[in-house]
């Protein structure tokens, strides 16, 4: 394949699937002792005897389906074989010769498409605890409790030319299986490994292995360019190689040369046999999926009115459809608090969405603040102060109460046409030279004795009352 870009990036990504119990085996996929979530199957004692577990499967032909795969009639695994303290029987199944899914895509948040070139289905080694970083620590543990867990393998084309785009591939994926109910970001992992080359090598590509997460996946890249180009710029000789992430200090480091597909010695898995995926399930499956965020962005804009923006920026986080489909309230409004000024207090206060436990108390806050703007009993500016309130509710794990705040500080709207009469004739009285500007054409001035209005009521009119109430006095 001819590269033209001076950042070509492919990712392998490695997703966790939520079932009850392993791939092959009945062990629970769950928390527990280290090496308590075993048995003879998932550590490859002689004799024993793979058995696929159905359900993930369906999970990853919902995965293959939401990323329009071409899905494979037949499933074969086959052993992958290394030696390495993480996988007990020294080979790791996996499918090889035919994926179970091929040719699908995936669209980032600005549009672009990144072509998937295969989604398969393998097993999770266990896991290598180090004490510190894995470059100093003097020795390893392994727990072989996660040895099993299903996964699919996620690998694109490298069509990707920025650690940003690789960000927002990760986000969107991840978006995508919150919404197919498949992966619990509590229990499950999710981790990548990326390959990367620039134009001043030639291309020559490193692998950096198991980055988990999508801030991580950002760093991780951002450094091996820099570490790249500076290589160029000295004239050293860059070399195809698998490196490790060191996510405390943000470097990568050199594990060592780079593997090829032949290495591994792959053979079809004598103790599985060929599985077939009948099209009678696969439409069973596809019936049953759920609304996926391009068809719910273009039902929120056609049915209840949303912007473009809005319904863009809601669809492409599962967390904001759960809180908006929650609130019962104007979608409209709904829709333009939750993305201005929710998203705006969850940052303020370094949250992340997933932090957020949407539970019943948080949602009838937001509800209860929302409806006091619908029913105009407060004011876009006393929303956004309730609003800073709320946000540090959220992040001191606290409850709030907004009318009772309301109340307490005389933040109600003015409501009387009267009063707020009264204030405009005081500040057209007061501010004559701003009115005479106004009436020579300066329309600017009239902005002017606005704010002294909002000033008198202390920010509790509504501005386009006050503009209008101005206008009509004037004339």
């Amino acid at each position: 394949m001819g590269f033209d870009a001076d950042v070509v990036i492919g990712l392998e990504i490695h997703v966790g699937l939520s079932t009850e119990s392993k791939l092959f085996c009945g062990c629970a996929v769950d928390e527990g002792e280290p090496n308590s979530l075993t048995c003879p199957i998932c550590l490859g004692m002689p004799g024993s005897k793979p058995k696929l577990n159905r359900k993930a499967v369906e999970y990853a032909i919902r995965l293959c389906l939401s990323l329009g795969c071409e899905v494979a009639p037949l499933m074969m695994f086959s052993r992958k074989t290394y030696f390495y303290p993480d996988m007990s029987k020294n080979y790791q199944i996996t499918q090889y010769e035919v994926p179970l899914g091929s040719n699908g895509v995936l669209e980032l948040s600005d549009g672009k498409v990144v072509g998937i070139e295969r989604v398969h289905v393998e097993e999770d080694p266990a896991s290598l605890v180090h004490a510190g970083s894995i470059r100093d620590s003097p020795f390893v543990l392994v727990d072989y409790n996660r040895s099993g867990h299903p996964l699919c393998e996620v690998v694109t084309r490298p069509e990707m030319h920025s650690p940003e785009e690789a960000r927002d591939f990760m986000r969107q994926l991840i978006n995508v299986l919150n919404y197919l109910g498949i992966f619990d970001p509590k229990r499950c992992i999710i981790k990548a490994d990326a390959n990367i080359s620039i134009k001043e090598s030639g291309y020559v590509r490193a692998e950096v292995k198991n980055i988990s997460g999508f801030k991580d996946i950002e760093r991780a890249l951002g450094y091996e360019i820099a570490r790249q180009r500076q290589a160029v710029a000295e004239d050293k000789v860059i070399i195809q190689e698998t490196r490790g992430f060191d996510a405390s200090s943000g470097t990568t480091f050199s594990m060592r040369t780079k593997e090829t597909e032949d290495d591994y010695g792959y053979i079809l898995d004598p103790d599985l046999v060929e599985y077939v995926v009948g099209e009678g399930w696969k439409k069973d499956i596809a019936a049953s999926m759920p609304e996926l965020p391009k068809e719910k962005r273009e039902r929120y804009e056609k049915e209840l009115g949303l912007s473009s923006d809005d319904a863009h920026v809601l669809a492409s986080d599962y967390q904001l459809v759960l809180l908006f489909e929650r609130l019962d309230i104007d979608p409209v409004l709904a829709a333009r608090w939750i993305r201005r000024e929710f998203v705006r207090v969850i940052n303020y206060h370094s949250l992340d969405i997933t932090d957020v436990e949407l539970n019943d108390d948080l949602v009838s806050t937001f509800k209860n603040i929302l409806k006091m703007l619908s029913e105009k009993k407060i004011t876009d500016k006393t929303g956004q102060q309730l609003m800073d309130e709320f946000g540090n509710a959220i992040a001191a794990k606290e409850a709030f109460d907004p009318e009772t705040y309301v109340k307490k500080h005389d933040l109600l709207a003015i409501g009387d046409l009267s009063e707020l009469d009264g204030f405009c004739k005081e500040a057209i009285v007061e501010n004559q030279k701003a009115i005479d500007d106004y009436k020579s054409g300066n329309e600017g001035a009239l902005n002017f004795v606005v704010g002294q209005v909002m000033r008198k009521t202390r920010g509790k009119a509504d501005p386009k009352e006050v503009i209008e109430k101005l206008k009509e006095m004037i004339q």
